[in-house]
């Protein structure tokens, strides 16, 4: 049997909780002097985590759209952080690398996620930032596997309050 839900909509605390996060985040950014935007700097972050990929593949991951996305690797290639390059399967089509120049502002964009990484857990045990992490894990899982409502068109059911994320 399926436990009764909290009654406070999760969306909302993890939306709080990402925009506090963020909002941290731009602050240490700032004040880090790499020389670039938060929009930037999230790229350049994801480049790193998904090396090789196409411009389209990391708008789409990062949640922008393709155009947005370009902009902020044309900043990033003037200033000497990611190349672009040709895909050998698709020559219209560019995979996005970083480049030497990226690794120090790298370290210092990390060094201001560890930071803030710690603030928001401070005070949690190893095991309960084990189990944040899990349970955080386990939700994005479930969310990817199982069809977005909004995305079926048989589904025009409005969801009463308690359904709301």
């Amino acid at each position: 049997m399926e436990p009764d839900l909290p009654t406070r909509p999760l969306g909302f605390l993890v939306g709080d909780i990402a925009r506090l996060l963020r909002r941290r985040f731009e602050k240490a950014l700032a004040e880090a002097d790499t020389g670039l935007t938060v929009g930037e700097a999230r790229t350049l972050a994801f480049v790193e985590h998904y090396p090789d990929q196409r411009q389209g593949a990391l708008a789409e991951r990062f949640g922008v759209e393709p155009m947005t996305m370009c902009g902020f690797l044309d900043r990033l290639e003037a200033a000497g952080l990611v190349a672009r390059r040709p895909d050998p399967s698709d020559r219209r089509a560019k995979l996005v690398a970083l480049t030497a120049a990226a690794e120090p502002v790298l370290d210092r964009i990390h060094a201001e996620g560890l930071a803030i990484r710690r603030a928001a857990l401070a005070g949690m045990s190893r095991p309960e930032m084990d189990a944040v992490y899990a349970l955080l894990e386990r939700m994005h899982a479930n969310l990817h596997a199982s069809p977005d409502p909004a995305s079926d068109p048989a589904s025009d059911q409005t969801p009463d309050q308690s359904d709301r994320a």
